[in-house]
């Protein structure tokens, strides 16, 4: 949910409105009486950021030596709204010369009205980025004497920064060796019953990119997704080639990313941030590659004792391997030690968490290891109750895996200087939720 903020007031210490701007007219002007009665008043300013107030909210924060307070008579986004105070306060100190404050501000009143017109319509946050607002609003701000601070130059390039297509992104950037990192990391989520069917299943997935590239590249990536495939088949007028595809839920994407293009072509096409950034998350619910199948066994041999067998056996490759494999299995309150025999790794009792813990540091692809376990429990005299068993949890990660099966068909990277590019891409799946009823 957006702000959707009725109003924005500036006030100094003693609670005088400096500047205000009414974006919308479900609130009186004279809400600000309200503020000054019932929180400067009675010295609440320090206790919490939040106040609601005769059916408004107020959210404020100080900087310097001014109270920025939004009035909301809605249910609004909290977070957003002091998001959007934090960039306001670097837009107006990027005008102001680094300075923001009492005398900025009395200094500046033009300049502010005319850039609150610009960053927030009708209540709702706009744009808010320097260097693309500089680029239509040219006036330049009265600098505090006590600022050393040079004031930032106008970008290049005006119409692309001000249609949006790279204010992500400063021009002019230059390389040695140009190379761009791709990560796909996976979560899976899993709820297995003690007979080995699966009761949930989904994967929870990102792409993650690093970018070191000089210019303005733009960048195009192609997976493996159903629809992709069949648009570009389309396009093309040719066959889709054999091979796995898979069903991408519940996407999104960064900013930098073309949606038109993607609505249109399904194609990810974007000129990437410098450096490291998200480029879109993604679920899948349906055709998961299960890393493990864990069958557990557990008898219990009257008050005392109890038998713990647990089979594990890895399903990807058999060149690849799991690293940091944890496996905890519960046990009752009462245990008072256990015994144990693995194939690999090391197991452990840990009275903590009331689990066996068996750990293993590397398990290769296509094998099986078992954990054998005699548990000895002190007997009470207290009447027995039944035993909830919670469900087995599982920890891992699998390099140069995916439980969803997508794969990057293609990194392509065109830049109109025609440099040569270092594509990396590197696969992991990890365990979300991976839990198996005992």
């Amino acid at each position: 949910m957006p702000v959707a903020a009725s109003a924005v007031y500036f006030l100094n210490l003693r609670g005088d409105v400096l500047i205000n701007r009414l974006y919308r007219d479900d609130v009186g002007v004279n809400m600000v009486d309200a503020f000054r009665m019932h929180i400067m008043q009675t010295k609440e300013l320090g206790t919490c950021p939040v106040r609601q107030i005769g059916g408004c909210s107020f959210f404020y924060m100080r900087i310097s030596n001014v109270y920025i307070v939004i009035v909301v008579s809605t249910n609004a986004n909290v977070a957003c709204a002091f998001k959007f105070v934090v960039e306001a306060v670097a837009l107006f100190k990027s005008y102001f010369g680094g300075s923001f404050d009492e005398d900025a501000i009395r200094n500046n009143f033009v300049l502010i009205y005319e850039l609150l017109d610009e960053i927030m319509d009708f209540g709702y946050p706009q744009n808010l980025s320097p260097e693309i607002l500089k680029l239509y609003i040219t006036q330049e701000g009265v600098r505090s004497p006590f600022s050393s601070k040079a004031l930032d130059k106008p970008v290049p390039n005006a119409t692309l920064q001000v249609t949006g297509a790279v204010g992500w992104r400063r021009e002019g950037l230059v390389y040695k060796k140009n190379e761009v990192f791709l990560d796909i990391v996976e979560s899976v989520n899993l709820l297995m019953s003690s007979k080995g069917s699966v009761l949930r299943c989904d994967v929870t997935g990102k792409v993650l990119m690093k970018c070191f590239l000089s210019g303005m590249p733009d960048l195009k990536l192609g997976l493996n997704d159903k629809i992709g495939l069949e648009k570009e088949s389309q396009l093309k007028s040719r066959p889709t080639k054999s091979g796995k595809t898979i069903e991408l839920d519940d996407v999104t994407f960064h900013q930098c990313v073309n949606l038109t293009r993607f609505n249109s072509e399904k194609t990810v096409s974007f000129v990437p941030p410098d450096g490291e950034f998200e480029l879109m998350k993604y679920r899948i619910t349906e055709g998961v590659n299960l890393p493990f199948r864990v069958l557990p066994t557990i008898k219990e041999l009257g008050r005392t004792r109890m038998e713990v067998n647990v089979k594990i056996k890895s399903v990807f490759g058999a060149k690849t391997f799991a690293l940091g494999v944890v496996i905890k299995v519960p046990v009752p309150k009462q245990t008072a030690k256990a015994s144990f025999q693995v194939t690999s790794g090391r197991a452990k009792y840990n009275p903590s968490i009331d689990s066996l813990v068996w750990k293993i540091k590397k398990f290769p692809g296509q094998t099986e290891s078992t954990m054998s376990a005699e548990v000895e429990l002190i007997s009470t005299i207290a009447e027995k109750k039944s035993w909830t068993r919670p469900p087995i949890q599982m920890e891992f990660q699998v390099p140069m895996f995916t439980a969803s099966g997508l794969r990057v068909r293609f990194l392509k990277v065109w830049e109109k200087s025609g440099y040569n590019t270092v594509e990396w891409v590197r696969y992991i799946t990890k365990a979300g939720s991976y839990e198996i009823r005992c």
